[in-house]
């Protein structure tokens, strides 16, 4: 079937269930189960591959609502336990099943504040939908209620009918607080701090405000426009926000207390330093960190030809090497920058890939190639002196290493040399190391994570942190869980 196919068959399934609760019934936990989890309609792969619109159209209110029938309200709620911002799940269904889409909204925002955000690019398949009682039912994570799609449904429902159900302020604390950084562990740290009456200030490297939800993020599966509105609402609130503010090298960490008076700092800045792989010809042209690759398009909108000046390489044949979601995000965009060939290469199968299985499927829908169980050894030079081809070597999988996955185990005599003229390296990131050098009581590991307790807070008194500069490149929840969790010592403390 199709979207439309889909949208009919929901209406008409939501009729029939409108009908018995008229006749003075309500569902029964059987009727519920085998309502199926509604597809979210998409574009045509095809099409979707050779432009920047969002991928994922969203749920009709048909979808939604019949999506929201399929909870079975769980008096021990274990989808909220999954939450990493403790959203009430339940209780925000409760009211789309009731058509108050309004008050849903305000559900959600009492504890996220970025419901749009996180209704697209949150592995609720991982967090809130793991647990869930009907996915356990019908033994599988996929068949769970659609969490995700229904936050996503309820936030785009409010703002296209120009609604904010954002919080307001009460009267000055007379505290204030600085931010460093505005991805998503700062903006939630930022708002709960706002709610509080403090003034707050987010001091930002970038010109523009969301941090790795612009920078990071393709316009295809997080529109820009969303991360704007939601930075705007926080301004509404009262919280100030300084571009191009590069704390370390514009303002030292410390000075912002001792000079600027701020009560308290929180560091969010992320985890944007990239990783390479360590092997011969990774330095030659043509060799690009996803990191820089995705900024380019992201924020410097290269795609934009017409109006953005940004340089972005041309390329026929791209590897993109990794498994996690910024390599989906970086092969699905190289396809969308004019790659006639874009592959895949990773040491593991797909079943062992940390990248959201719904990412893969679209990747693999719009053409990207899979080469599993393969990894390059060297990166091969052409006449020119830029990146021609790879060595690659072929592996199988051993026992499981200390996460659990099985090791990958290079197979001799394997070696193949593969024609590549752009390399894309999505290893992972790691923390910049500026507030560490510019700043040395401020305690990190060997990696340059911030070292802080289990209320956020670093070895220095009054500076917090949390997100991808404590944890290593997380998910947006989970840096949100820390913003939260650092607000809430912070308002102890400056009661």
């Amino acid at each position: 079937m199709n979207d439309i196919d889909f949208a009919r068959q929901a209406e008409t399934e939501l009729a029939r269930i409108t009908a018995i609760r008229l006749s003075g019934r309500d569902l029964s936990p059987r009727e519920r189960l085998a309502i199926p989890a509604q597809d979210m309609p998409c574009q045509e792969p095809a099409v979707r591959a050779a432009n920047m619109l969002e991928v994922a159209e969203g749920y009709t209110e048909a979808q939604a609502r019949l999506e929201a029938e399929r909870c079975l309200n769980c008096r021990n709620a274990p989808c909220v336990a999954g939450c990493p911002v403790g959203v009430d799940i339940p209780g925000f269904i409760a009211k789309i099943r009731e058509g108050d889409f309004a008050e849903a909204a305000r559900v959600i925002k009492r504890t996220n504040l970025l419901p749009a955000i996180c209704g697209r690019v949150c592995p609720q398949e991982k967090q809130c939908q793991a647990p869930c009682t009907v996915g356990k039912s019908l033994g599988s994570v996929e068949k769970a209620v659609q969490i995700g799609r229904l936050e996503r449904y309820v936030a785009d429902r409010e703002r296209a009918s120009g609604a904010c159900s954002l919080p307001s302020a009460p009267r000055s604390s007379g505290h204030r607080v600085a931010i460093v950084g505005s991805g998503p562990a700062g903006l939630t740290c930022a708002a709960d701090l706002r709610r509080e009456g403090h003034e707050v200030v987010v001091y930002e490297a970038f010109q523009k405000e969301g941090g790795v939800m612009v920078y990071g993020i393709p316009e295809f599966r997080l529109p820009k426009e969303l991360v704007r509105q939601e930075a705007a609402g926080l301004g509404s609130m009262g919280v100030r926000f300084e571009l191009n503010f590069l704390v370390g090298r514009t303002r030292a960490l410390k000075a912002l207390l001792a000079e600027d008076r701020f009560d308290a700092v929180f560091i969010g800045t992320g985890a944007g330093l990239p990783k390479f792989m360590d092997i011969p010809g990774e330095n030659l042209v043509g060799v690009f960190s996803a990191n820089e690759y995705l900024t380019r398009a992201n924020l410097m909108r290269a795609y934009d030809r017409l109006r953005a000046a940004t340089p972005i390489y041309p390329s026929r044949r791209v590897a993109v090497l990794g498994g996690g979601n910024v390599a989906m995000d970086a092969a699905r965009m190289a396809l969308r920058l004019g790659a006639e060939e874009v592959r895949v290469l990773y040491r593991r199968t797909r079943e062992e890939m940390p990248a959201r299985a719904e990412e893969v499927v679209h990747a693999m829908e719009e053409g990207v190639a899979f080469d599993f169980l393969s990894s390059p050894t060297r990166v091969i030079a052409g006449d020119d002196g830029r990146a021609a081809a790879l060595e690659v070597l072929s592996y199988e999988l051993g026992e499981p290493d200390a996460s659990g996955r099985r090791s990958p185990v290079p197979i001799r005599g394997s070696e193949r040399v593969v024609p590549f003229d752009t390399v894309i390296v999505a290893v992972g990131n790691e923390s910049n190391p500026l507030l560490a050098r510019t700043t040395p009581e401020l305690k990190v590991d060997r990696k340059g994570h911030i070292l802080v307790d289990e209320r956020q807070k670093t070895s220095i008194d009054r500076v917090y942190a949390g997100g991808d500069i404590v944890l290593g490149a997380a998910t947006v929840i989970l840096a949100m869980g820390e913003g939260r969790r650092a607000a809430a010592a912070i308002n102890e403390v400056l009661q």
